[in-house]
């Protein structure tokens, strides 16, 4: 695995925005807790909402917008996976 990782939903090239795949275990979840929590109030909000009117755009827009922060989430969690399991082969 290469020591910095481009994020998913990043197809620029060169990458600016990278995860460091050699960063201590702890720090790689702290970030994507963080990011996948995020989401996850955010959404939590809307849910208990009683009128909530939106439009289509708009709401495609905002799927967007916490699909972001999400897919970080889950390239970190991705990370995790892949040394944790690189540990147990060792």
């Amino acid at each position: 695995m290469e020591r910095y990782m481009p994020l998913t939903g990043i197809d620029l090239i060169p990458a600016s925005l990278l995860i460091d795949t050699q960063a201590p275990l702890d720090v790689l979840q702290a970030a994507a807790d963080y990011r996948i929590r995020t989401v996850t109030q955010v959404l939590e909000n809307i849910a208990f909402r009683a009128e909530l009117g939106c439009d289509t755009v708009v709401l495609k827009d905002f799927s967007q917008l916490l699909a972001i922060p999400l897919r970080d989430g889950c390239d970190l969690m991705d990370v995790i996976g892949r040394r944790l399991r690189a540990q147990t082969k060792e």
